[in-house]
């Protein structure tokens, strides 16, 4: 055991100190008392003992009847289920003596749970068992020994004893002719198999329980024992101390090293002001008292239980009740308990407050009148009347160069300046006007460049005292300001050319001005010129594309008889569909060209959306069963929106058209749409291939495609997604799109739900769009909001039902109602 440890963990060692003190201070219970706490503890442990034992078996007993009941329950809820299904079929197939299929199929036999289905004839002779066993051909009296059948069939559930011995649950219910009835039995060993394995759980428990109380009670009695010897050390302490008190006016101390224990005598408490009522202090009790500055005291432990000394004298500072410091001088001499071989430190403590005192004010001004010259910012320094150093301070010591050694009181004047750094710069003396030749002031500048502003005055006594200002800093001062004053003449000058250099560039700014003006005005008239143009090109080709789309359609119908060679059909087929895409291209260009010219008046109302969906979608349903594209219609019901159905038709239309267009046959399109915080989300998403990066950020550029889409052949006249932007801001709303190659592309729009925000904003439809290719360019989305499945609604272009019969699907969350898709 390790001696210094147990003095100086005083952590650890306070727990169990202060508790053993406790005992020791309140002198400890009565013998007698403590022999009646003792049986009554046990007599509790014993009856703690049986009341376990007593509750354990009630539960035991509770589980095992509430299982039995809940089994009986069970059981008759299946007997009822599987009687009333199997009942249906006899009744319907009464011409069919078959039953094992049928039973089967009503009970799974992953259901059984221990539990079997017993179906008799007409003769009371086993027809069928669930599962399947080789009781065939007996009868239930074989099996449930001599319990009465009608008792089982009037009383439901019951505990029976089959013939073998086995305890179970039984039920009969009758079943129609030609078989007799139905018997439902579940072992008993099944339905305890959980309460075995609990059972089994609390004996452990019980038993280990039972063995916790016996060490508890083990233990307290063995706690005991060990606190009437404590009482027993403590008492031979006391008497100890009792001899002590002689040596007069003075405490004594008695330090328990290895116990970490302090005790005083009475003398000391009333030096303290403390109440004669302790017997023993602890290490952190005494370092509470003891002076922070003074902890060395604590210390003393550790050398004495090293053996390096066999006494000790120590000054330190502890506290009175009042809250004042009082000086003690601690003398002690290290002894050995003769029992209990322990080393005691014992002593007296003297008070040697007074002492302290008169030594400490006399220190305390010696230092403050120390610590204020050191705390000047000057450089100080006294001589006296034969010039001899009295004091200095360090500023004094580094603006000379000095040492410490070489400035100490006492030494002569010419010797310590001998020393020193002379200045190399000094200005006339100048006697002050108030003291004549007692003081006199004047500058000189060191070898390291400061300047020191020296003042000398003559004490009464002949000496004198210099003190030396740093005046380096306005030295400096003064120049920079020198230097600003130059500076500040040059920038004034700088400042002129450069006026007049702004001037100029003000004259250039206002002819760019003019100039751009004038360019962009040839620019407006341009894109008038260009749209107009574009208008009436496309009016001009409507004309002949509607003569070319309807007599193809016309040949393709053959009206006027057939045209001869299947090739025909083919030409007029091709000529059809690039008249329809050329005639929607054209289409694409008025529609562009008018918005350009502000032409289309939106009528914004309150529009329900879900007609709108069925508009938009009617035409692309067919387009998807041909190309082979599942597509799905996700919306609320009663969703209403404000805008313009027309717009919001094309708008759709032009989404619907590019997901279809670059999706691959196998693939989905979905278009959802939903409300959150008073605005309609509607999402376009396809699993397609998606669109470079690149090329996402110029996407929405009027007549400009994508790499993919020349590669891949596909045509279009590049104004759709333009269109759409344009249409969707006219609206209030706005337009993203989000796109990955390979994985597909997803196009959000938002419109306000509230009819009269968009009338608030219905200027928006009446101001003119500048520049369909400067302003029309859908932003990458950054963060669609989530849209849940309200309503879904597929159609599949594969499989068996390819044939333009469309498959509605439900999904969590869809509503009761049903719409048939046209």
């Amino acid at each position: 055991m390790a001696r210094a440890s147990a003095a100086n963990a005083t952590t650890r060692a306070e727990a169990i100190w202060s508790a053993d003190r406790q005992g020791c201070n309140a002198g400890g219970p009565d013998p007698g008392e403590e022999k009646w706490l003792r049986r009554l503890a046990l007599l509790a442990g014993v009856i703690c003992i049986l009341a376990i034992f007593e509750m354990v078996g009630a539960l035991s007993s509770d589980a095992h009847d509430r299982l039995l009941l809940d089994a009986a329950a069970d059981l008759d809820l299946f007997s009822k289920a599987i009687w009333r299904d199997l009942s249906e079929i006899i009744v319907q197939n009464r011409e069919s003596a078959a039953i094992d299929e049928p039973l089967l199929a009503i009970a799974p036999l992953h259901a059984s749970r221990g539990r079997s289905i017993v179906v008799t004839d007409g003769k009371d002779h086993i027809a069928a068992t669930w599962p399947q066993s080789k009781l065939a051909g007996s009868t239930l009296v074989s099996m449930f020994g001599k319990q009465s059948q009608t008792d089982l069939e009037r009383s439901g559930p019951v505990r029976i004893v089959m013939s073998d011995g086995t305890p179970a649950l039984a039920i009969i219910r009758k079943l129609p002719a030609p078989f007799g009835s139905l018997a439902a039995i579940q072992p008993q060993s099944s339905v305890l198999i959980d309460w075995r394995a609990a059972s089994s759980r609390h004996k452990l428990l019980l038993a280990a329980t039972v063995a916790v109380l016996i060490v508890i009670v083990v233990a307290a009695f063995r706690q005991a024992r060990r606190r009437q010897a404590a009482e027993q050390t403590n008492r031979r302490i006391k008497s100890r101390l009792a001899t002590a008190l002689s040596r007069g006016r003075c405490g004594l101390w008695d330090w328990d090293i290895e116990q970490g224990r302090l005790y005083w005598s009475d003398s000391m408490h009333e030096m303290l002001g403390r109440e004669i009522e302790r017997g023993s202090l602890t290490i952190g009790e005494l370092a509470e008292l003891i002076h922070p500055d003074d902890s060395d005291l604590l210390k003393v432990a550790s050398t004495v239980a090293s053996g390096r000394t066999t006494a000790a004298d120590r000054e330190f500072r502890i506290r009175h009740t009042s809250g004042a410091w009082i000086w003690m001088r601690a003398r002690a001499e290290v002894i050995v308990d003769p029992e209990t071989k322990r080393m005691h430190l014992v002593g007296i403590a003297v008070d040697v407050s007074e002492q302290k005192a008169l030594a400490q004010a006399t220190e305390a001004a010696d230092r403050r009148l120390r610590d204020a010259i050191d705390a000047a910012s000057q450089a100080f320094v006294l001589w006296d009347a034969h010039k001899r150093l009295v004091a200095c301070n360090a500023n004094f010591l580094e603006f000379h160069g000095l040492k410490s050694e070489d400035a100490s009181p006492g030494a002569a004047y010419d010797a310590v300046m001998g020393r020193a750094s002379g200045p190399t710069l000094r200005n006339e003396a100048t006697p002050s006007a108030s003291l004549g030749a007692l003081a006199c002031a004047y500058e000189a500048r060191l070898a390291d460049g400061r300047w020191l502003q020296i003042n000398e005055r003559r004490t009464k006594d002949g000496g004198f005292v210099s003190v030396g200002t740093d005046i380096t800093q306005l030295k400096h001062n003064e120049e920079n300001l020198l230097i600003s004053e130059r500076r500040l003449q040059a920038t004034v000058v700088e400042l002129t050319r450069s006026r007049q250099a702004l001037e100029m560039q003000k004259q250039e700014l206002a002819a760019l001005a003019e100039q751009y003006h004038f360019q962009k005005s040839e620019a407006e008239a341009a894109n008038l010129a260009k749209s107009e143009f574009l208008a009436n090109m496309s009016h001009e080709l409507r004309t002949p594309l509607n003569a070319i789309v309807g007599f193809s359609e016309l040949m393709l119908q053959q009206p006027f008889g057939e045209l001869g060679s299947s090739k025909y059909l083919e030409y007029c087929r091709d000529i059809h569909k690039s008249g329809g895409q050329l005639e929607a291209m054209v289409a694409d260009i008025l529609e562009m060209s008018r918005l350009e010219r502000n032409e289309p008046q939106l009528s914004v109302n309150s529009v329900d959306l879900s007609k709108v969906v069925d508009d938009a979608a009617t035409a692309w349903r067919q387009r998807a069963l041909e190309k082979g594209v599942t597509f799905f219609c996700e919306i609320e019901d009663a969703l209403l929106c404000a805008g313009d159905h027309a717009a919001i038709v094309k708008i759709l239309g032009v989404l619907l058209s590019n997901s279809l267009k670059f999706t691959a046959p196998g693939g989905d399109v979905r278009l959802r749409a939903r409300k959150r915080f008073g605005t309609i989300w509607i999402c376009v998403a396809d699993n397609g291939q998606g669109v470079e990066r690149e090329a996402l950020a110029k996407i929405g550029t009027p007549f400009l495609q994508s790499r993919a889409v020349i590669e891949n052949g596909m045509k279009g006249s590049g104004l759709g997604l333009a269109i759409a932007h344009a249409l969707v801001e006219l609206l209030g709303g706005g337009l993203r799109l989000r796109s990955r190659v390979g994985v597909g592309t997803l196009a959000l729009f938002r419109l306000p739900a509230d009819p009269t925000a968009s009338r608030d904003d219905a200027w928006r439809a009446q101001r003119p769009l500048a520049s369909v290719a400067a302003a029309r360019q859908p932003q990458p989305l950054g963060a669609a909001p989530r849209l849940a499945h309200a309503r879904s609604e597929g159609v599949s272009g594969s499989g068996a039902r390819s044939h333009g019969v469309e498959k509605i699907t439900r999904k969590p969350g869809a509503l009761s109602s049903k719409r048939k898709l046209p």
